[in-house]
């Protein structure tokens, strides 16, 4: 069988996408790019352990020069659309790591890009490939459940502690500038995946700006909830964002037969296989509630060595896959943007004092026209004129001494991943005695 030739766009977060290829024995790795020299020198050396003659470049137009089936995109989550484009309009197949673009004129040529390339789009929301989201969503396409009334999607997650290298200490980069609202799709993604249905209207409701979020230099708010509703009716609640103090992955749906919901996520426990079941006979009996695992959902062995709880695994899998013209499952261009939508269109909702907001529906070329030139967006490079302000409670509000700070965090932790454990890694074993110790008195 022939191998199927891939190229990665971003070594950050696109290394656990390189695992992938260096482990699949049916993938060539033949090409990387980073403008990073951090990263880029990082992944080299991992190159050389492995014997891989991958190319390496810094220039996006050299990369795109390449023979290769499909690019992963894994740069700036701001700028996947642009680079999309360029490869679909190359013939090249394209997995984009979250999000799929940054404004409307992006989604509208995005769409076109793939329409008239007849190439695969794959949008990398891994949430939805946890074992846990990906059993709720077979149990509700079986009818197992019944219909969709009411959901919650939950993406909490604190990142004080590695902001610096998140954001490289740059007041510009997209993490610092982007609204709460932007990073949506791990929280509102999975219960439009197992669904299947689209989004038609949501209203937005902003946490404050806090002065955690301004002594790391970032000028989005604490949280933002989004309250959507489904083409059938039905409502879920979306929250995400990175300035509560702890973390919480979570998702839950009440159905007309069944109420079920994941496993919350705790230390030691991420993408967890297991989740509640609650029969419709169960709901007036105390105390009574039936756990599920995913029993035939299986899980490959070489998905529970890769990260975000093997979820990551699954959308290099199923992008391959589709490459080769295998039935796999892939969440497409007009899901993606569903997806993104629900950030922000709620966006806009919040900066409206809260009104609710349709959520226009791009697989109807009539409707795409009317957004073919909003630029709207927190990135002045491309809002200009359109600019957005990064919260809707004044706009960003942060010191020099911010950046400075987040410099030597980020200084400290590349130190500390040259010479042994990360403080991160101090912080999960951390944790995890903890959670054991406690179990144990429990038990």
């Amino acid at each position: 069988m022939k191998k199927v030739k891939i190229g990665v766009l971003g070594c950050g977060r696109g290394n656990t996408m390189i695992d992938y290829c260096l482990k699949n024995k049916d993938v060539e790795l033949v090409a990387i790019c980073d403008f990073n020299d951090y990263y880029l020198s990082r992944t080299v050396e991992k190159l050389k352990k492995h014997r891989m003659p991958t190319k390496v470049f810094k220039n996006f137009d050299d990369f795109l020069e390449c023979e290769m089936d499909g690019v992963v995109l894994a740069n700036y989550a701001n700028d996947h659309a642009p680079f999309a484009i360029r490869c679909l309009d190359k013939g090249i197949n394209v997995m984009s790591e979250v999000l799929p673009c940054e404004n409307l004129k992006e989604a509208v040529e995005l769409v076109e890009a793939v329409e008239r390339s007849g190439k695969i789009y794959s949008y990398a929301e891994n949430y939805c490939f946890f074992n846990c989201t990906r059993e709720m969503r077979r149990l509700y396409q079986s009818g197992f459940l019944g219909e969709f009334m009411y959901g919650e999607g939950e993406y909490i997650h604190n990142c004080e502690g590695v902001w610096g290298e998140l954001t490289k200490a740059d007041r510009n980069h997209w993490r610092n500038t982007k609204s709460a609202f932007f990073y949506c799709t791990h929280s509102a993604g999975p219960l439009i995946h197992i669904t299947g249905m689209r989004p038609v209207s949501v209203q937005g409701i902003e946490g404050d700006y806090s002065q955690k979020m301004k002594d790391l230099g970032a000028g989005g708010a604490s949280i933002a909830i989004e309250m959507v509703k489904l083409e059938n009716g039905g409502t879920f609640k979306s929250i995400h964002g990175g300035g509560l103090s702890e973390n919480s992955v979570w998702y839950s749906m009440y159905c007309s037969e069944m109420e079920i919901e994941s496993g919350r996520e705790v230390p030691g426990r991420r993408g967890s296989t297991l989740g509640h079941i609650y029969m419709k006979d169960d709901r007036h009996v105390p105390g009574r509630k039936r756990f599920f695992r995913s029993y035939e959902v299986k899980e490959s062995r070489e998905a529970r060595k890769a990260g975000h709880g093997g979820s990551d695994w699954y959308t290099m899998h199923n992008f391959v896959g589709a490459i080769r013209g295998e039935k796999t499952e892939i969440i497409d261009v007009y899901e993606a943007l569903d997806m993104f939508f629900v950030g922000h269109f709620g966006f806009l909702s919040a900066l409206n004092k809260g009104v609710v907001t349709e959520i226009p529906d791009f697989r109807d070329r009539t409707v795409r026209e009317r957004y073919r030139d909003d630029i709207r967006c927190c990135t002045p490079a491309k809002g200009k004129e359109q600019t957005l302000p990064s919260n809707a409670q004044g706009g960003m509000n942060t010191t020099d001494e911010a950046y400075e700070r987040m410099k030597k965090q980020m200084e400290l932790q590349r130190t500390e991943k040259r010479g042994g454990l990360s403080e991160g890694w101090k912080w999960f074993w951390g944790e995890l005695k903890i959670a054991l110790n406690l179990h144990k008195k429990i038990k």
